[in-house]
């Protein structure tokens, strides 16, 4: 491979790369991150190598295997190149037909394509589905034109441009005026100002100093950074590229969770390509700057994600937080000054520099800049991996890009920032969505999770299940985290069990503030999050729960009965089948009974139950009606 040494040297390689492909020659780009592969997408990239070997057409068609694109609900997702045809949920027996039919035939296989459910109109390109079309995909759009693992892929689309920008043109002084002006803030949850804590990291007087990619993401949930690693390996790199030169920084590093394989093959491959172009190494483009990069696999903590933990991994010791003064910017890894961002602030540098602080200011609201992606999950149409404008409303993520939520349930809520974040209800729908209007509303923006919830979601139980995650990751260096939220999450299971008494929800609320205000690091002041934004919003669940043993979700399992109602019941059997524990009597023509103490509320009456009938019924906070004598029963 050509080592670079020059601005004049990268632009002819990039043109010779260019110059070496024909935009007219059908490409087919499958996305092969994650998501897909969990889907059966390998599958689908073998049989078109297969199919296209076959037809001997290996000269006439390229095979791109990209990234994730963020449609994760419709995977695997291909896009036929140079008609951008997106087909979707592909299996390998629709290969020859794609082949035959689009490829070659260029006419369109309608059943692959996106269907609007209302209107049933035909989305033939990517950017025509409602899903991408409502987006501003300034990051994660690139993903589907490139093989992570191909650097050629990343030069041909004007990779490392920016820096060899900040090398040549702009300095490390510029630079960090324009990431200030641009108004970028850190993405990983704490949204401090990213220029800001460049500059405190540069106007130190230490000689070494560091940098690192905080890849840690543990929100469950949550998967932007894995997406941007595993997809795009390389705008990372060459952000932190960036950054390293602006601070003065000649070592480091990728931080990445363990769980995350794909994204740390496809980063180790980027980062020897990177050195073998001369990206990587000494005398970088043939300047003085001298830079070399490390990865380093975390255990899984979600503590971690807090950068003194981190660093204290990194430096082989328990993840544990530290106080703060002193910030990693004046005292990090090894003492030395150190700056860590997320993956996705890193990705947005190269935007700024080839683009322009102003460019980049004009997007969002006035105090939160540029797009932010998020992982849209839970009861909603579309899931996957969004990236909008600062200053869109929840409304119109959940609704225009999400679809809404599916069987006509009801919205009740919307958790945003993770674990430690908050629930909004639909009262806040319109919210316009950045850093501050979230903290205002009793949440955060976290990495970006969000979690959308329907009728059917218990308030207190979800809460529960957040202070259990919370409680089992605390690393327990903190009284007011390790016990606090310890007993948080006993009053929360308490209620959840029925169990609940007067006075549990104001000793609850003492006890979030305590914790909130003096845990040591943002999982402990963050912890309270999920209970206190519930009880601010959905206390009547709470009160209804302790005061009337009655959950209005019909979740909680100690508070809800099933029940076979005898003028509905046909005697058909079908609970009685799927009944494990045994808990129905009755038989043909024998009107079923469900023994209460018996009935471990599984559900599987209720699922086995035929619709035409709907004999059974889930009730909560109410005496389940008395069986009938054995001799009504029957059914003549």
């Amino acid at each position: 491979m050509p080592r670079i040494n020059s601005c004049a040297e990268l632009e002819e390689l990039r043109q010779e790369i260019l110059s070496q492909r024909d935009p007219n020659k059908p490409c087919i780009a499958i996305c092969t991150g994650s998501g897909c592969i969990a889907l059966g997408a390998a599958d689908v990239v073998t049989a078109f190598k297969d199919e296209i070997k076959e037809q001997g057409l290996d000269i006439k068609i390229d095979i791109r295997e990209t990234g994730c694109p963020g449609f994760c609900e419709r995977g695997p997702l291909l896009v036929i190149y140079p008609e951008e045809t997106c087909y979707l949920r592909v299996k390998p027996e629709d290969v020859k037909e794609i082949i035959t039919e689009t490829v070659l035939g260029k006419k369109v296989i309608d059943r692959l394509l996106y269907i609007d459910p209302e209107t049933d109109e035909k989305a033939v390109k990517e950017s025509e589905i409602p899903f991408y079309k409502n987006q501003m995909r300034l990051l994660i759009g690139d993903n589907i034109k490139i093989d992570p693992n191909s650097i050629e892929d990343y030069l041909a689309i004007g990779g490392y441009s920016a820096l060899a920008k900040a090398l040549f043109e702009e300095g490390p002084e510029k630079i960090i005026a324009s990431v200030k002006e641009s108004g970028l803030r850190g993405r990983g949850g704490g949204g401090f100002p990213a220029g800001l804590k460049w500059e405190f990291t540069r106007k130190t007087s230490a000689e070494t100093k560091y940098v690192i990619v905080n890849a840690d993401e543990g929100d469950p949930g949550a998967f932007m950074d894995r997406a941007l690693l595993e997809g795009n390996p390389h705008a990372v790199l060459e952000g932190l590229l960036i950054g390293a030169y602006a601070i003065g920084a000649r070592e480091g590093y990728f931080y990445v969770r363990e769980e995350y394989p794909l994204a740390v093959e496809n980063v180790t491959k980027a980062l020897k390509q990177a050195e073998e172009y001369g990206f990587l190494g000494k005398n970088i483009l043939g300047s003085d700057f001298n830079f070399t990069v490390q990865i380093h696999q975390g255990a899984g903590a979600f503590v971690c994600g807090e950068e003194t933990a981190l660093i204290m991994s990194l430096e082989g010791h328990v993840g544990e937080p530290k106080p703060r003064p002193p910030f990693p910017a004046v005292k990090g890894l090894w003492g030395k000054p150190t700056n860590i961002n997320n993956v996705e602030t890193w990705a947005n540098i190269p935007l700024i520099i080839n683009q322009g602080a102003d460019a980049f200011a004009s997007v969002g609201t006035e105090g939160s800049k540029g797009t932010k992606i998020f992982a849209l999950v839970g009861k909603v149409k579309n899931t996957g991996l969004v990236e909008v404008p600062m200053g869109i409303t929840l409304r119109d993520i959940v609704y225009k890009i999400g679809g809404g939520l599916p069987g006509g349930k009801k919205f009740k809520a919307v958790q945003t920032g993770g674990p430690a974040g908050g629930c909004m209800p639909e009262s806040l729908l319109d919210m316009e969505v950045d850093f501050d209007q979230l903290t205002k509303a009793g949440s955060m923006m976290g990495s970006g999770g969000m979690i959308v919830l329907d009728e059917d979601t218990c308030m207190v139980d979800f809460a529960r299940y957040f202070l259990n995650f919370l409680a089992d990751e605390s690393c327990g260096k903190c009284v007011p985290c390790r016990e606090g939220v310890k007993q948080m999450l006993n009053i929360l299971t308490n209620i959840t069990l029925g169990k609940g008494k007067p006075g549990d929800l104001e000793l609850l609320e003492e006890l979030a503030e305590v914790a909130g205000s003096s845990a040591l690091c943002t999982l402990g002041k963050g912890a309270p999050n999920p209970a206190l934004s519930t009880l601010s919003h959905f206390r009547d669940e709470y009160e209804a729960h302790i005061n009337e043993g009655r959950c209005a979700a019909l979740s909680c399992k100690e508070l809800i009965a099933f029940y076979i109602d005898p003028a509905k019941c046909k005697a058909c059997g079908a609970c009685i089948k799927d009944c494990a524990p045994e808990a129905i009597t009755g038989g043909k023509k024998v009107i079923h009974v469900i023994d209460q103490e018996k009935c471990t509320k599984c559900g599987s009456c209720l699922e086995a139950c035929p619709a035409a009938f709907g004999a059974v019924s889930k009730m909560s906070g109410e005496p389940v009606p008395a069986a009938l004598p054995e001799e009504s029963r029957n059914l003549g």
